[in-house]
């Protein structure tokens, strides 16, 4: 594969880190560095969506919220991705989620999922 068609940074903390999603998701295991959010809060989230629950094999997900406090951080992975995968994670991701930009320790900037009931 060309690298040049992954023009998509996500910072993954939860079960897009899991090889059994990328492979259903994505179609292939993704590559990824470790890297860290600051200013974040991880905490569950119940899901009810019987697909993901299949995908991931948990009916509860990691989910973070902001809090501006540099000393909360999350750890997590910075997987590269194309635009057409990246709306297959949009897919995946159920309502409780809405993605946003974030710059993360390393200065890369890179899409998370955040709790979609937090005003980010």
């Amino acid at each position: 594969m060309n690298d040049d068609i992954y023009m998509e940074k996500l910072f993954s903390y939860g079960t897009l880190r899991y090889e059994s999603v990328q492979l259903v998701t994505f179609g292939r295991k993704l590559q990824g560095n470790p890297d860290v959010l600051s200013g974040f809060k991880l905490s569950m989230v119940e899901i009810k969506n019987k697909e993901v629950i299949e995908k991931s094999g948990e009916a509860a997900h990691p989910i973070i919220s902001f809090t501006g406090d540099k000393t909360d951080q999350v750890a997590g992975f910075v997987l590269d991705i194309n635009s057409e995968e990246l709306e297959r994670a949009d897919a995946y991701e159920v309502a409780n989620y809405k993605r946003i930009n974030v710059q993360l320790q390393s200065g890369i900037n890179a899409w998370v999922y955040v709790n979609a009931k937090e005003k980010n």
